[in-house]
């Protein structure tokens, strides 16, 4: 899966209807509503949408035709394989029908556009680790989380060295716990704390 890694937006005019769609990452499912009401013109004809996180979706066609707008943004998420990302395709009517096709096709043309153009990167799954490290070998250590991909996301220092909080790539946790295991010949190792 894709994730995108900032806020992009792409504008198109089809049949003097302006159609602007805007993509934005989406920590979690919570807080699709509120980056709707940011990413929403009151003024403008619709604000269509379609969000995905994980295996949560949904989509709204706002006044467009049942399955005309939201739909086709969600189909343009999920084609691109994107995940964690929520778009607002908002259109400024022009006085031309475009019929339920042509309006399918501006959605998610649109939709599929923004996620083209914008900056985006694989979404590499992370396990959580926890463990202590002693001094005598935290630096080299942090050198192996970060050659592994690896992000500290805590660390809490204590008399002997320190407690580390890790997000490590699934195929680099084995790695890290056999180095640290090696470094401090067996008496301190890496606990899985959650997938991430």
């Amino acid at each position: 899966m894709r994730i995108i890694k900032a806020a992009h937006s792409y504008q198109e005019d089809i049949r003097k209807s302006r159609f602007l769609a805007q993509a934005v990452f989406l920590p979690c499912a919570e807080q699709a509503p509120e980056l709707i009401a940011q990413l929403s013109t009151p003024a403008a004809s619709h604000n269509c949408w379609a969000w995905r996180c994980a295996e949560q979706y949904r989509f709204n066609d706002d006044g467009e035709p049942s399955g005309t707008a939201g739909r086709p943004i969600l189909a343009a998420i999920e084609n691109q394989q994107f995940d964690q990302v929520l778009i607002v395709v908002t259109r400024w009517y022009g006085g031309i029908q475009l019929g339920t096709g042509g309006l399918a096709r501006a959605y998610g043309g649109c939709a599929h556009q923004v996620l083209q153009t914008a900056d985006s990167e694989l979404r590499v799954p992370r396990i959580g680790l926890a463990g202590h490290c002693p001094y005598t070998y935290l630096d080299i250590f942090k050198v192996r989380i970060s050659e592994a991909g690896g992000i500290i996301q805590s660390e809490e220092f204590d008399a002997e060295g320190a407690w580390l909080s890790l997000a490590v790539p699934e195929a680099e946790v084995a790695v890290l716990q056999e180095a640290l295991r090696e470094a401090t010949r067996g008496s301190r190792s890496l606990q899985k704390v959650t997938e991430l």
